[in-house]
């Protein structure tokens, strides 16, 4: 670990307001080097992180939090933050079970105003609060950090729009790294912005305003030619006008790096009253020796050297579903040019950085804006062509309004892939992917599929992008595949609405969902050595079901087990409960999935022993259901 003598002596705000501003640089390059060691270990999203140390030493030093709040945006960017605000001493638990969390949480500390794990939600939230403190008559200060990509959700626009029309007392702070509207810092930018930060400056603006507005005789209407004066100087001078425009006082973009004008700045900004918008550019990734600017180096995974950012213990695993899917998904292209690829700003998590190479003309990356790329996709679907959109589980979410509304009313072949779907391990509760079954089964016509492995998937990947009469939807996890996957153009389209005996049993038939297939058997084969005869079906289509298959299970079987790797609440095994009870009400049917809580950071393992979702806890549960009268739930 790197000498870290300024750094040792911040246990909180209060200690680095003790500081002279001269030696808040010190602090701050051992932030730095704290987090490059520390995440090196523990993984995590470091790059955005990086970029706003200069930034967090800064807001921490003017503003007095908790009792003023900052609300920063998706997390990415609190690490920092948490090492100021008392929990550097805790840091090498960062995304572990029982540690500190990979985002914002409230519950972790006073300093964390609002949680976060997506994108987008801090202006909104922040002017929340605005409204909040004046409605209760308390004076406190309200600052938002948005950045690393997330101006370009619609979210922040909604947000940005509502709270410039309200004139309230906020300050939003435009974390520019380069992911969005970065205009480079420059001289004149900077001549700007400390004139408008200027107090002489602003009295002199108000009184010259305030004379205009009582001119009379020949000066008046000077107020008018005054205001369009002023914003025609800004449109040709300054990138702010589109800010000035919804409302806010714009100041920037300054240096995020320069902790002195910073400082200044804020101060500045703290003691002015109304909407404010404060313009910085920093460098993602900024002082990581692995490089800066990468999006590889958006997050890492722990076991890395903090000089390289190479992992230093080569995997021995297969490859991750991810991979496995960008991949067959580019050949597949190869093979049916009307195939165009979605995805929501995560080209790399999502495994389709490969597509967006092999085939550029038919990629588009949309940004953090994913109800926009369903509906493009719908649109797109419209003109023949078969659009794929990629994203995570937990943030297609987002767009539910998009995938009933524009695409399933509509009838239209959008073929929607979730990846992390299910349990997510380190990245916690925010980024779990349980609740795509239970969303998506309530869609008319909607195609749900999941996967027991990697050559099913690009099975079933082929099978989706040939449906061509509704919308279509498949899952796979954050993790492995259990298989070595040959080249699609080897792997058949998988018969549509099919599900695959998989283990012949009598008593109790296990309806196992995806991740869920191979556990199941693996409990099969411990139960059968206690004497348990059990069935073992891959039911790889959630939606529509093998009908024909389950009114076989059903008259073959005294009791059913659905087994699914997310909410057992309205999921595919209360679906299965309620068939099974109007074909025959006599047949028990036991649901194992996730409960309905939330689930914590941990490893994926752990997290799927602690849900019973591995071999014993679903071997237990077919003991209990096998010896139960009733076992719904």
């Amino acid at each position: 670990m790197a000498d870290l003598t300024h750094l040792n002596r911040i246990n909180g705000p209060v200690d680095l307001k003790s500081l002279p501003v001269e030696q808040l640089q010190a602090v701050a390059d051992d932030v730095r080097a704290f987090l490059i060691e520390t995440c090196s270990k523990t993984g995590g999203h470091i790059g955005a992180g990086l970029g706003v140390v200069e930034l967090t030493v800064a807001l921490h030093y003017v503003f007095d939090a908790p009792r003023d709040q900052i609300v920063w945006d998706v997390g990415h960017q609190g690490y920092p933050h948490k090492v100021l605000t008392g929990r550097a001493g805790r840091m090498h638990t960062l995304r572990q079970e029982g540690g500190l969390s990979g985002f914002l949480k409230r519950s972790e500390s006073t300093y964390d105003s609002f949680g976060a794990g997506h994108a987008a939600t801090s202006i909104s939230a922040a002017y929340g609060m605005a409204v909040g403190r004046d409605l209760r008559g308390e004076d406190f200060k309200v600052v938002a950090v948005i950045g690393d990509g997330s101006l370009g959700s619609g979210l922040a626009y909604e947000g940005l729009n509502n709270a410039g029309a309200s004139h309230r007392d906020m300050i939003v702070v435009l974390n520019d790294n380069e992911m969005s509207i970065a205009p480079n810092v420059g001289a004149m930018h900077k001549y700007l912005t400390s004139v408008q930060r200027n107090s002489l400056y602003n009295r002199i603006r108000n009184k010259i305003g305030e004379l205009a507005r009582q001119a009379s005789g020949p000066f008046e209407g000077a107020e008018r030619l005054l205001h369009k004066w002023e914003e025609s100087l800004k449109a040709f001078l300054t990138p702010g006008v589109l800010f000035e425009e919804l409302g806010f006082r714009y100041f920037g973009p300054i240096d995020g790096h320069d902790i002195p004008q910073m400082v200044s700045t804020l101060a500045a900004l703290r003691d002015m009253k109304g909407t404010i918008l404060f313009h910085v550019i920093t460098q993602k990734g900024k002082g990581f020796p692995a490089g800066e600017h990468g999006e590889k180096w958006h997050a890492l995974p722990p076991g890395h050297d903090p000089a390289t950012g190479q992992q230093l213990k080569a995997s021995t695993a297969n490859a991750n579903y991810t991979a496995v899917f960008g991949n067959g998904l580019a050949e597949l292209m190869r093979e049916d040019p009307r195939i165009a690829v979605l995805t929501a700003a995560m080209p790399s998590g999502t495994g389709t950085s490969v597509v967006a190479k092999a085939h550029p003309q038919r990629f588009f990356d949309v940004g953090i804006a994913e109800g926009h790329a369903i509906t493009m996709a719908a649109g797109m679907a419209t003109c023949g062509v078969k659009p794929v959109a990629v994203i995570y589980s937990t943030f297609l979410q987002r767009a539910y309004d998009n995938i009933i509304h524009d695409v399933a009313i509509q009838h239209l072949p959008v073929v929607m892939c979730m990846d992390r779907a299910g349990l997510v391990g380190e990245d916690g509760e925010t980024h779990a992917g349980l609740y795509d079954i239970a969303y998506m089964l309530a869609v008319p016509g909607m195609t749900v599929m999941a996967p027991k492995d990697g050559r099913e998937m690009l099975g079933l990947l082929r099978t989706a992008v040939a449906h061509d009469s509704g919308p279509s939807c498949l899952r796979y996890p954050r993790d492995a595949a259990p298989d070595i996957v040959p080249p699609i153009a080897e792997i058949p389209a998988v018969p549509y609405a099919s599900w695959e005996m998989l283990r012949q049993g009598s008593e109790v038939a296990i309806l196992a969902v995806g991740t869920m297939v191979l556990p199941s058997l693996e409990a099969a084969t411990a139960l059968a050595a206690d004497g348990f005869d059990v069935s073992v079906v891959n039911c790889r289509f959630v939606k529509p079901y093998d009908a024909a298959m389950l009114a076989t299970l059903v008259a073959t079987h005294k009791a059913l087990l659905v087994v699914e790797e997310g909410t057992v609440v309205n999921g595919f095994g209360a679906m299965i409960a309620a068939e099974v009870g109007r074909l025959d009400a006599t047949v028990r049917v036991g649901v194992h999935g996730v409960p309905d809580r939330i689930i914590y950071a941990a490893a994926r393992a752990r997290q799927l022993a602690e849900c019973g979702l591995n071999p014993a806890g679903i071997a237990d549960r077919v003991r209990a259901l096998h010896g139960t009268e009733a076992a719904v739930g």
